[in-house]
């Protein structure tokens, strides 16, 4: 029996249970087309944020299912202007951060234009601007060559590692990639959805590059998302619900790679796990409506720059308690500048004193009456 599907004598027909994948695929596109028509209501400008807000955890998330932690205000800077928008308080941002959302934005901006090896290529040369992932030095920009070895995925301690998956050598990539991108923009009979399911699954087996095989297949699938919306406008993140859920991502392709073509319970995760990205949308609408809100009750104050920086902080959901000297590292500036920046607020009701004191004393955002928000 082949150790895994790229070897077997049917590959790479998939197929599946078009039955039991018609109710969830249906329901998909109910919640897209309902979410799509909510997101038309809203003016421009918070449609504007939803995006941002939407493009950055895709871009973050997508980096920490392969453990690499990315700054967040990087990236929202980087992703900001290279889409003209106005939102102040921009940062530079690194190489790795640049490459990224480059990709990412190519990937769902121009999702009307085909994908290439040529394309592919420049993604990867995007992913590492360096030629070197880490320490090690590797192809970019091309397909793996022979020497570099077997791509393994493995876990494990050096000298126990257990390898999870073997991909195909790197000779059958001349006539693997071509199979795939042919496919990925010849066939039409299959719906953009699940096109993105067996796209992700087809490439992340196929393995092509040494390293940022997993980014790139979740662009791919962003990318055919973005076809089935016809809209370059992301307004749900399919990369940070699989964060949240990548224990049993990861075990799935693995069961997956290592069975037969029929990928019939992969496809069903994956509408599953699309179906609950719309929830994670509606928690970020939910964050844009109320940081709207309280900039249009509060339109008429005057606030300093690191005012609005660390109060945006906290309205896109600050983790843990707000304390002078976490406002003071936030805002880069000395504890008693932060000090003075929180009395301010706090004289105002912007923001009120959480109960204790000491100095364990924290903050939290006031409502319309100054009550802290929960």
């Amino acid at each position: 029996m082949p150790d895994y599907i790229h070897d077997r004598d049917d590959w790479p027909a998939f197929c599946w249970s078009a039955e039991r994948l018609a109710e969830p695929l249906a329901a998909v596109a109910r919640r897209q087309g309902r979410f799509a028509g909510r997101m038309e209501a809203l003016g421009f400008r918070l449609r504007e944020e939803a995006v941002l807000e939407t493009l950055t955890e895709d871009v973050l998330k997508s980096s920490e299912i392969e453990g690499e932690i990315l700054d967040k205000d990087q990236v929202r800077s980087s992703i900001a202007r290279r889409l003209g928008m106005d939102i102040g308080g921009l940062v530079p941002a690194d190489r790795d951060v640049e490459g990224v959302v480059e990709m990412m934005l190519d990937a769902t901006q121009r999702y009307d234009q085909p994908l290439t090896d040529e394309r592919l290529f420049a993604w990867h040369a995007a992913l590492f601007p360096t030629g070197r992932s880490g320490m090690a030095k590797i192809t970019v920009g091309a397909w793996r060559p022979e020497e570099a070895g077997p791509m393994q995925v493995v876990s494990g301690p050096i000298g126990r590692e257990k390898v999870h998956y073997e991909a195909p050598e790197a000779g059958r990539l001349d006539a693997e990639m071509p199979a795939f991108l042919d496919w990925f923009e010849g066939e039409r009979g299959i719906d953009p959805v699940l096109k993105a399911g067996v796209a992700h699954l087809w490439f992340v087996t196929i393995h092509p590059f040494e390293d940022g095989n997993g980014r790139i297949a979740r662009a791919i699938a962003d990318m055919s998302l973005a076809r089935s919306d016809e809209s370059p406008q992301r307004f749900y993140s399919m990369s940070a619900q699989i964060r949240q859920e990548r224990k049993t991502y990861y075990d799935l392709l693995e069961r997956t790679q290592k069975g037969d073509l029929d990928i019939t319970p992969w496809l069903e995760w994956f509408l599953a796990c699309l179906d609950r990205a719309f929830d994670g949308a509606e928690a970020t609408l939910g964050t844009v409506l109320r940081k709207a809100h309280f900039w249009e009750t509060h339109g008429g104050e005057a606030f300093n720059d690191r005012q609005r920086k660390v109060l945006n902080r906290l309205l896109d959901g600050f983790e843990g308690k707000l304390t002078t000297s976490k406002w003071a590292a936030l805002a880069k500036t000395s504890p008693d500048t932060a000090l003075r920046d929180i009395t301010d607020l706090v004289g105002r009701d912007v923001l009120v004193r959480d109960p204790g004191g000491g100095r364990s004393t924290s903050y939290s955002l006031a409502d319309a009456a100054g009550n802290r928000i929960i």
